[in-house]
């Protein structure tokens, strides 16, 4: 990504090359972003501080899978020996402070607020894709193939092998992972859409949004504090009575 960033910026100085006129830009363009964002709702969560999101944020937009990259490589170079050796997608996706399971009446609300946005998202992304093959016709045609377009066609790219990784990780079974990252690599940001919707309808009332970005494995482990600090608190009181 960095070598098509670099031939980019050498050919055509910025993203003027694009014509944002022409149907099939807008959407590679919105592909992109349906992916960008994706990420960016995982900064969200990983990141307690306002700056670096921030930081992130206005950073993915203009460099996109490079900066996903880089964040994953640094993220994944903080790991220690054990966490390496024991299960370093976990220890990668998994937010460092305490505290992040929050029960409570808006877990319900934030499943729907979730579901609703991603559905838009695929919803919209679909739209423009049939309107752009109405009027437009087919994408191959080589008026498209502009040096900013193959850019963020690699991004795209890119984005799909992180998150082919991340599924399968999730996926139990080889045949599951198998079909959902074919679903991803010919439906591109409608098929990440469709499998965040899935895994949002996989949750249980009292699991909070995160939890899709762990495999159910990983789930439980987030919800033993919880669950041994409610026995804690059980416990106390049961002595307290007795006395």
């Amino acid at each position: 990504m960095a070598v098509a960033l670099a031939c980019t910026l050498a050919k055509d100085g910025d993203s003027s090359c694009f014509d944002y006129s022409a149907l099939w830009t807008q959407v590679i363009i919105t592909d992109v972003f349906v992916f960008i964002i994706a990420i960016v709702a995982w900064f969200f969560y990983k990141e307690s501080s306002w700056i670096k999101r921030v930081i992130l944020i206005i950073v993915i937009f203009w460099s996109g899978s490079f900066v996903t990259c880089g964040y994953i490589t640094w993220l994944l170079f903080k790991l220690s020996p054990e966490e390496s050796l024991k299960d370093p997608i976990y220890f990668v996706l998994v937010r460092r402070q305490n505290g992040d399971v929050d029960k409570g009446h808006a877990t319900q609300a934030s499943h729907v607020t979730a579901k609703v946005i991603v559905t838009a998202i695929g919803c919209c992304l679909l739209a423009l894709i049939i309107y752009a093959y109405i009027v437009d016709g087919s994408p191959f045609y080589v008026e498209v193939l502009t040096p900013c377009m193959i850019t963020a066609s690699a991004d795209t790219c890119i984005h799909i092998v992180v998150f082919s990784v991340w599924i399968t990780y999730k996926e139990s079974s080889l045949i599951s992972s198998v079909f959902w990252i074919l679903v991803l690599v010919c439906f591109s940001g409608i098929g990440i859409c469709v499998y965040l919707v899935r895994e949002l309808f996989s949750l249980s009332p009292e699991q909070p949004v995160f939890f899709i970005l762990f495999n159910k494995n990983n789930r439980q482990i987030q919800e033993i504090p919880s669950l041994s600090l409610y026995i804690y608190i059980y416990i106390y009181i049961y002595r307290k009575e007795l006395k």
